[in-house]
């Protein structure tokens, strides 16, 4: 074989890869020779950085690695904001690409696509790149690769060829199943203490995080056993199933919910870096957690940031959600569901004129998709939901206003997701300003025959940024953008299009999207009811 044709071979029969994501280019020709007869389904996305982001929206929705195949030089540097996102959440994501010939490597001969160091670039936003200097050590970098995504905590992992290595040829592997690795059970003793600790504690706390997303019915069952008010963060949304008693959602910046923080004597965190994003949206550092706070993580580095830690375990969130559930046998009653009620009635979601607008547009989707898969780009419906919307399983909510927060995600993210999950319905929520950045992936949705739902937010500009401006004295510019005629746009790509103005329009559009092919609704921002 050669050493291209052991790559797809591996991906597709030792380690259950399904679909690729990539751009054909020069560079990547001889990667591509035999592919359409391996049975790996072939996307081509408009753009690299789509590719990322469909890599992403797969790999949040399954579970398994997105797989990309991109080209030297400017195909990588396109790819590398999707990998910086995916870095953030830990999202597992294979970027193999091409590099120059070996014997060029770093030379600065100005050869096509040539950079300095493109290993060196793309370690930054991920877990590990590696350059393959010789045949015989794919199957083993692949295996490392896969060994990062199913032992410690995920994210991108970038194995790059050299372009006269694609056509050499390679020994058979003698062996071909791949490994078995368990991740780490957390520490007995450690265990115990943490059991003991939440066992006394008069008011616990519970904070799940996405690292969690695989153990639904195990979270279920130790909060409702701890009968603590718990904090499921964005990625984690539908953990505890639709409108749990027992669930604050992701609402961990507001004061309510950070008051139950202040006066909880144990916190349990549970994959979750206590980050930014998920704990202070409005950038006060007014999150505190002054109890005894126990972390559960992969990661060691990141059991002592943030918070001020007294107990940390390293192991798999959901070997550690059994392992605890059996130090509680039976519920024991402090008071948490009454806790949790008072403090969602104080938050008031519905009535906070920030979210108002969006209640009757969330209570239209869950009405008519209530199984969909929503997809956010970073934008103001977007915003709103991660505080209004409730899923019903894990894996049925995710966007780009977490970590590192980038534009242009959630069209391509859902086109990923809906590859992934062609069994649901996925909605992707986008803004007039942040489609823009990866618009052209309509083509892709129509080209793969996608029934994508894509929400279209028409605010005229960057609202955010407008009100930040605003609020902080500073004159408004670049921020009031000239929109194009998506109605004609999506026409021109052959996606149906239509508008959407109220609650009952926005339904009716919803019911007869196509069974094949994508779906835009554009909605006015400044017509649709203020609620």
């Amino acid at each position: 074989m050669t050493c291209a044709e052991l790559l797809i071979a591996l991906l597709r029969d030792r380690h259950g890869a399904d679909t690729v994501f990539g751009i054909p280019g020069v560079h990547t020709v001889e990667l591509y020779r035999g592919l359409a007869d391996s049975g790996l389904r072939h996307v081509t996305p408009r753009h690299e950085q789509g590719a990322g982001f469909m890599a992403d929206g797969y790999a949040r929705a399954t579970g398994k690695p997105g797989v990309c195949f991109i080209i030297t030089g400017p195909g990588m540097t396109n790819i590398a904001t999707a990998m910086g996102q995916a870095l953030a959440d830990s999202v597992p994501m294979l970027v193999i690409s091409s590099v120059n010939r070996r014997d060029t490597l770093g030379r600065g001969q100005g050869r096509l696509h040539e950079l300095p160091s493109q290993q060196q670039l793309l370690s930054g936003v991920s877990r590990f790149s590696h350059t393959l200097l010789e045949p015989s050590a794919l199957p083993e970098v692949l295996a490392r690769a896969f060994a990062v995504f199913n032992s410690m905590r995920p994210g991108p992992v970038h194995i790059e060829i050299p372009i006269d290595l694609f056509d050499a040829p390679v020994p058979m592997p003698t062996q071909w199943q791949a490994p078995v690795i368990h991740r780490p059970a957390p520490d007995p003793a450690g265990l115990a203490t943490a059991a003991a600790w939440l066992h006394d504690a008069k008011r616990p706390l519970v904070l799940l995080g996405g690292g969690c997303v695989a153990a639904p019915a195990a979270a279920r069952a130790l909060v409702e056993r701890l009968d603590a008010p718990t904090v499921t963060t964005i990625n984690a949304k539908g953990l505890l199933g639709r409108h749990h008693p027992l669930d604050l959602g992701a609402n961990a910046a507001l004061p309510a919910v950070r008051e139950l923080a202040r006066e909880a004597d144990v916190i349990l965190a549970i994959g979750t870096e206590l980050g930014e994003t998920d704990y202070d949206v409005v950038f006060d550092d007014g999150f505190l957690l002054t109890g005894r706070l126990i972390r559960v993580d992969l990661d060691p580095e990141q059991l002592v940031r943030n918070q001020s830690l007294a107990l940390g375990l390293i192991a798999d969130a959901g070997a550690t959600l059994n392992a605890l559930l059996a130090h509680f046998p039976v519920v024991l009653p402090r008071q948490g569901r009454r806790r949790t009620a008072a403090a969602l009635e104080a938050l008031a979601l519905e009535q906070d004129p920030a979210f108002k607008p969006f209640v009757p547009l969330f209570e239209t989707l869950a009405e008519v998709v209530p199984e969909a898969i929503l997809v956010g780009d970073s934008c103001a419906p977007v915003y709103a939901a991660n505080h209004l919307v409730a899923q019903p399983e894990p894996r049925r909510f995710f966007n780009a206003s977490t970590g590192y927060g980038t534009l242009g995600y959630g069209l391509p993210a859902a086109l990923g997701a809906q590859l992934a999950r062609p069994d649901l319905p996925v909605v992707a929520l986008v803004g007039d300003g942040g489609v823009m950045f990866t618009l052209a992936e309509i083509a892709t949705a129509v080209e793969e025959h996608l029934p994508v739902v894509i929400l279209l937010w028409h605010n005229g500009g960057y609202e955010e940024i407008r009100r930040y401006m605003a609020a902080n004295g500073v004159t408004p510019i670049g921020v009031n953008l000239h929109a194009p005629d998506f109605q004609a746009l999506a026409g021109g790509f052959g996606c149906l299009a239509t508008r959407a103005e109220d609650q009952k329009s926005l339904a009716k559009a919803l019911s007869q999207r196509p069974e094949k092919g994508p779906l835009l609704i554009e909605i006015d921002a400044h017509r649709w009811p203020a609620g």
